[in-house]
């Protein structure tokens, strides 16, 4: 059974949603803006510790002067630089338990969980975007004529940031960063490899925020990419501005991000997805020029996928 197209088509697909005329403008400024702020980073002892490990709260400022909080933990007792893991969550969650983070920490690694922005966690919002701000983080500043105001933007500079931030850390050899995410945890993987300078290693599990166009075009915009359905039902019921608003979306859309990517990256997809069909995780894995490779679960769709916490933690001891 198929729900998308035939494996050797999805691994020639380019993707359907247009790339804005001056995105690689966009990118660079947007990098510049974030390269300028101070992060006023603070460090605070967590109330949960454990005897092999430093648990604390840390707090950035990042771009629109908003404070993005992630967990990040450290081992004791390492006589050298060591290696860092940083984690990206899934759509409306947030960076997760303490606990379900060590195992990367008794390895000698230190460990960061983002908080995105806007979502489950206790980063703030700061807002300030004009148009729809009922429902959906992917449509939130679509209407502003400033395409800055795309909440996304934030969102992945936050990510960037915050691998800048670790990999500054006195403890953490700055060469040696691996990034993990599932879902919009697995877009957002994609979004830092390319934005960020220090990503060895890049594990992304079946990506979202990719090729908005062919989600739509699929019937599946429902479930996480919901809101595009939503925003034409309100706000362009009869697809007058659907070329400008697929184009606008293109600022945000990971496929385009994906040729700046330096370091390994390896896709994880399941074939039964109907959440983030497989064609439009394609879309971005075939415009990764660095070294790569995609593990297919033909079975499996937007689920736990058996074996893969084991293998990906093989990929990262080679940090």
């Amino acid at each position: 059974m198929l729900i998308d197209m035939p494996l050797d088509q999805l691994k020639k697909y380019q993707g359907r949603n247009p790339r804005p005329a001056d995105f690689d403008d966009y990118w660079n400024n947007a990098l510049n803006t974030m390269n300028e702020i101070d992060p006023k980073i603070d460090l605070i002892k967590s109330d949960f510790q454990v005897p092999f490990a430093e648990c604390f709260d840390l707090w950035f400022t990042g771009v629109d002067n908003a404070r993005i909080h992630a967990k990040y933990i450290r081992p004791k007792n390492t006589p050298k630089k060591h290696p860092a893991i940083v984690f990206f969550h899934g759509y409306s969650g947030n960076a997760g338990d303490w606990s379900d983070k060590l195992n990367y920490v008794g390895l000698g690694y230190s460990y960061a969980a983002l908080d995105c922005r806007g979502q489950g966690g206790l980063s703030e919002d700061t807002g300030g975007t004009k148009g729809n701000t009922f429902k959906g983080q992917i449509i939130r500043g679509l209407d502003d004529p400033n395409p800055h105001k795309l909440l996304f933007r934030n969102i992945y500079l936050d990510t960037a940031q915050l691998t800048k931030i670790v990999a500054n850390m006195p403890e953490v050899d700055p060469a040696r960063i691996g990034i993990i995410g599932g879902s919009q945890g697995g877009g957002l993987v994609l979004a830092c490899a390319a934005l960020s300078p220090y990503i060895k290693k890049a594990v992304s599990l079946y990506p979202f925020l990719s090729d908005y166009k062919r989600v739509w075009e699929m019937d599946l915009a429902k479930d996480a990419y919901d809101e595009l359905k939503m925003y034409f039902r309100h706000f362009d019921p009869q697809h007058k501005r659907e070329n400008e608003i697929f184009t606008k979306l293109g600022y945000i859309d990971v496929q385009h991000l994906a040729p700046r990517i330096k370091g390994h990256v390896r896709m994880v997809t399941g074939m039964m997805d109907t959440i983030c069909p497989p064609s439009s995780q394609f879309a971005a894995y075939n415009k990764i020029t660095s070294k790569k490779e995609v593990i297919i679960y033909p079975d499996f769709g937007h689920e736990g996928l058996p074996g893969f916490p084991d293998e990906t933690m093989q990929f990262m001891l080679g940090l």
